[in-house]
């Protein structure tokens, strides 16, 4: 049984490493139904549950400090790879597309919220803020407004599975729509011909990172978090800009002005912020417990409403606005699945629009915690 903190941080990384590493080797199917990071939180959560290490005060205190300096850090590296004037070139038919999705899943969410909010738990409104910025933006805005809302770890899991799952039947769903699009188009009267779209050059990787980039990074990084901290505690306060939320939206804006100076040509930002997004989910789930499990298949069933009520909202809003099947569903799934995942989707439509779902998975990380934040504030606000 681990009591001291070394060897607890020996554990940290390591569990941290061990599913993105088995994914990336094996690329076993497991991994297309729950994402790596998923399964790093429910072994981690296994191993705390089981015992492994105490929870003395000096543990303890590892796990305040490193979720504390982390997540700015986190923010500011993600943030650099983010290329604003890039994505305002994708025009405003686009953006619009974009913005329609993200207003289907957030009042989909409040709808969901107010027919459910006397059975869900008390931490329910943290719940569904917290998905909220997941679903707008990604895993990294998840964290960030799970720290400022005060969500409770038994609570995380629950989340964490309905992203998951929902997510997983999503990206299903619209792989298997592309041979329905004429029929969408001419449902919404988009451009039969085929929609023209802006285009762009393909986004360029930084590349790979040798030791000396990624220390750097690491040092940047660290300090950004530390600055942006100390800013904080000159800030005004209120209910939900609190020191917290000021030091992650310091580092966030930090992180875009970086993205604009030659700092932004340096290999090694991406890598490494999936490397601290790995360790930190870790080191919370280290804190965790199974009890929030048992409202998990209650929010699961939230998340598919959630699901199907954007689906209904955006193809009335698609037919509004007259856009086609392709741009309807990369501004779903930039959205909801991010990166990883748009991009991919993108390709089985149109090579153009690669790079397009790219730059829209960027900008739902940019926005994704001010989102959830602001989700807080108003689920908050209809609390039974």
């Amino acid at each position: 049984m681990i009591e001291t903190v070394w060897p607890y941080l020996a554990v940290m990384p390591l569990a941290a490493g061990l599913f993105p590493s088995l994914e990336t080797r094996f690329g076993w199917r497991l991994f297309s139904v729950l994402p790596p990071i998923v399964w790093t939180y429910l072994f981690v959560t296994a191993l705390a549950v089981g015992g492994l290490w105490t929870a003395t005060p000096e543990i303890q205190s590892a796990q305040r400090t490193l979720t504390t300096q982390l997540l700015p850090a986190l923010l500011f590296l993600l943030m650099v790879t983010c290329d604003l004037r890039a994505i305002v070139a994708v025009g405003p038919r686009v953006l619009a597309a974009f913005a329609c999705a993200m207003a289907s899943i957030l009042v989909a969410i409040v709808l969901v919220y107010v027919l459910f909010r006397r059975v869900l738990p008390d931490e329910g409104w943290k719940m569904l803020a917290a998905l909220s910025a997941t679903w707008t933006g990604g895993s990294a805005n998840l964290v960030a407004v799970k720290q400022v809302v005060g969500l409770s770890e038994s609570a995380l899991p629950s989340v964490l599975l309905a992203d998951a799952l929902c997510y997983s039947t999503w990206v299903l769903v619209l792989f298997s729509t592309g041979s329905f699009a004429s029929v969408f188009n001419r449902w919404t009267g988009a451009d039969r011909h085929g929609a023209r779209y802006p285009q762009l050059s393909a986004v360029v990787s930084t590349g790979p990172a040798d030791a000396g980039n990624i220390l750097l990074w690491l040092g940047a990084a660290l300090l950004v978090g530390l600055g942006a901290a100390r800013l904080a505690s000159f800030m005004p306060v209120s209910t939900m800009l609190t020191p917290t939320s000021w030091t992650v939206l310091i580092a966030t804006l930090t992180g875009l002005v970086a993205a604009r100076t030659p700092l932004a040509r340096i290999p090694g930002p991406s890598s490494l912020a999936g490397a601290l997004l790995a360790l930190l989910v870790a080191v919370l789930a280290s804190q965790s417990n199974f009890h929030g499990l048992a409202s998990a298949p209650l929010f699961i069933l939230c998340g598919f409403l959630i699901m199907i009520v954007h689906v209904g909202l955006l193809a009335l809003l698609a037919r509004l606005f007259r856009f086609d099947l392709y741009l309807c569903g990369i501004s779903s799934l930039a959205q909801i699945g991010g990166v990883a995942s748009a991009p991919v989707l993108a390709a089985t439509y149109s090579p153009v629009l690669v790079p397009i779902a790219v730059l829209l998975a960027m900008l739902g990380l940019i926005v994704g915690t001010g989102i959830g934040l602001s989700m807080a504030s108003v689920l908050s606000g209809l609390k039974p």
